[in-house]
């Protein structure tokens, strides 16, 4: 029985439209796979960011009791619809971000509201023809005035929603107010609705799982120095790359060569750091951080950071390029370089530690005296012009240029110290000796590296008479330092 070729063309649309179906639904369950992956890591990388889900969706409920509670409906009506959108709107992540919302949204609707009802007071007054010119002309001035007083990089740091609120709400009630004559009613209504939802934001917020900026801060502060730690004591136990810029004359691959790359992190956090430190100026005290904790101060410390971090990134993109060394100038640095690299890291982390645990990091000042022993050492060596007159400055560059930035990589570092320094001072870490400073880091750097010294005297001495009287003569004496 022959098959007609209308039929097997049929079959063979089928078979296509089955392997089609098939292959879509694999795609799909592969599909579903990695959004459940994705989502398991977003939750497992914070798992405050399911707590904070779970709070906003607990606020959104409470406020919206407002709205079908019947007794409460009768008392708001509609404007209970403006407590869900104030937690909509100012519910955020940390407590200082939902903190600094909140008061710039009431604030901004209280000062708002009474100046529109001033407003429409006044053009009321003018009569039935002027009243729309002048609520026209308020609604501009003061549109225009707030909005120019948003370029103002201090106020729109913090202020900067609570005037966008300002202008929305002095407007919708000039506006509103000339049609409806229960404006005072309205007003009251919008206001106590946003006061209600901005109240049930900041409790939740504080009282359930908390998630303060200014410990983020603190915390990121602290692990930006261990990222930049761990790549100088990398770079340290390697030979500092030496071998890299060596090798790379026999044309090796420098790609084998590992480094940390962490700090490249480090390099973006500026946007970070500002918007944390922004928001733990609203948070009031907690736990080790008192009022008016010194924030500012980890900008500060951040700001150096970056320079470091900078630094640090130039210098691996030098150690892991294509770079031909001399090796007898590469043989003659690499104890200073490796000994500034790791005195430095140790130097961060040790900063880190203390920062973490709140606590004068004491044992860094004698790790970046070290640093700076190997630095000074170094900078009398190149000023030596140790290298050969007729050697090829193409294979000197590079070894001076990698010097040079572990000698600025050690300046950042000792301000980096000082800031530290100057964080735990002013917000009392345990241990905080208020004279540890430069003349403790003198101190240190003194005795480092000093050996014990003895100096014999042989017969008298003369000296001046005290009192009239001469002084007893020295004769074999034997004194140590």
């Amino acid at each position: 029985m022959e098959i007609s070729p209308a039929s097997h063309e049929k079959g063979m649309l089928f078979t296509r439209g089955w392997l089609w179906l098939k292959e879509l639904s694999k795609r799909f369950i592969a599909k579903v796979i990695e959004t459940a992956k994705s989502t398991k890591k977003l939750a497992q990388d914070d798992p405050r960011r399911v707590t904070h889900s779970l709070k906003v969706g607990l606020a959104l409920s409470l406020v919206s009791l407002f709205y079908y509670y019947q007794p409460l409906y009768d008392n708001f009506g509609f404007s209970a619809m403006w407590a869900v959108m104030t937690v909509v709107v100012v519910f955020e992540f940390s407590v200082g971000a939902t903190l600094g919302k909140g008061l710039n949204r009431a604030l901004a609707t209280l000062l708002a509201g009474a100046l529109g009802l001033g407003a429409h007071h006044l053009a009321s007054l003018s009569g039935q023809i002027a009243e729309p010119i002048l609520l026209g002309f308020f609604v501009f001035l003061q549109a225009a005035t707030s909005t120019f007083v948003r370029f103002f990089p201090k106020i729109k740091a913090r202020y900067d929603y609570g005037l966008l609120i300002f202008i929305l709400t002095f407007s919708l009630i000039s506006v509103s107010g000339f049609r409806d004559d229960e404006i005072l009613e309205l007003a009251h209504k919008r206001l106590s609705t946003i006061f209600i939802g901005g109240f049930a934001c900041v409790i939740i917020s504080i009282l359930v799982c908390p998630v303060w900026a200014g410990e983020d801060l603190h915390n990121l502060i602290a692990l930006n120095m261990e990222k930049l730690a761990n790549f100088l004591e990398d770079s340290s136990t390697t030979g500092f790359g030496f071998d890299n810029l060596e090798t790379s004359e026999n044309g090796e691959s420098n790609d084998g060569k590992s480094f940390k790359q962490g700090y490249k992190s480090v390099l973006n956090s500026k946007s970070s750091e500002e918007s944390l430190a922004n928001f733990a100026k609203w948070e009031p005290g907690h736990g080790r951080f008192k009022f008016r904790h010194p924030w500012k101060q980890y900008l500060t410390i951040g700001t150096l950071t970056r320079e470091c971090a900078y630094r640090i990134d130039a210098l691996s993109g030098y150690l892991n390029s294509d770079i031909q060394a001399s090796p007898e100038i590469c043989s003659k640095i690499q104890e200073a370089c490796t000994k500034m690299s790791l005195e430095s890291g140790e130097t961060l982390k040790e900063l880190a530690s203390g920062i973490r645990a709140m606590t004068q990091p004491s044992s860094a000042y004698l790790h970046i005296s070290k640093a700076k022993i190997a630095s000074k050492n170094l900078k009398s060596l190149l000023k030596s012009s140790f290298w050969d007159d007729d050697a090829n400055l193409l294979a000197v560059i590079p070894a001076v240029t990698v010097a040079s930035l572990l000698i600025d990589i050690v300046d950042c570092t000792e301000k980096i110290v000082d800031s530290v320094h100057e964080l735990a001072s002013l917000a009392h870490f345990q241990g905080v000796d208020l004279t540890v400073g430069q003349g403790e880091q003198d101190k240190q750097l003194s005795e480092i590296d000093c050996p014990q010294a003895v100096i014999t005297i042989d017969g008298p001495i003369p000296a001046l008479p005290e009192n009239g009287k001469p002084p007893p003569a020295f004769t074999d004496r034997h004194t140590e330092m």
